[in-house]
């Protein structure tokens, strides 16, 4: 499955980049474990930001919201499946409605995510 990894990014820190890094990092933690179970994770962030900085903006820009919240939504129009993981996050929060209007299954929890066959790693 290809799974989105939702949390937080910017919640909570202000706009402060060592923060939204850190929170980065604790989203990443997840995708080995996606990975080595057979499944291909995606982080929205890792897609939006190349774009919202190509466009001359950064997080903290206005114009972030109208890059960081739709690229997730078009992101899970290719998603199997989403991984909430936990924190206080608006979009996150979006993207656990969105997977569920399009009947995704949304894990809460890494043990939770099936592992495909044998060998998942190769």
């Amino acid at each position: 499955m290809l799974i989105l990894i939702a949390g937080p990014y910017r919640s909570g820190t202000g706009g402060d980049p060592a923060a939204m890094a850190a929170n980065l990092a604790r989203l990443e933690e997840a995708a080995w474990p996606l990975f080595a179970a057979g499944h291909l994770p995606v982080i929205g962030e890792w897609v939006a930001l190349p774009v919202l900085h190509s466009a001359g903006a950064d997080e903290t820009d206005p114009l972030a919201d109208e890059v960081l919240y739709p690229t997730a939504r078009r992101l899970l129009a290719r998603c199997d499946a989403v991984l909430r993981l936990p924190g206080d996050s608006v979009g996150a929060d979006q993207d656990v409605a969105t997977a569920r209007e399009r009947g995704l299954p949304v894990f809460f929890r890494l043990e939770d995510v099936p592992v495909v066959g044998a060998g998942a790693t190769s």
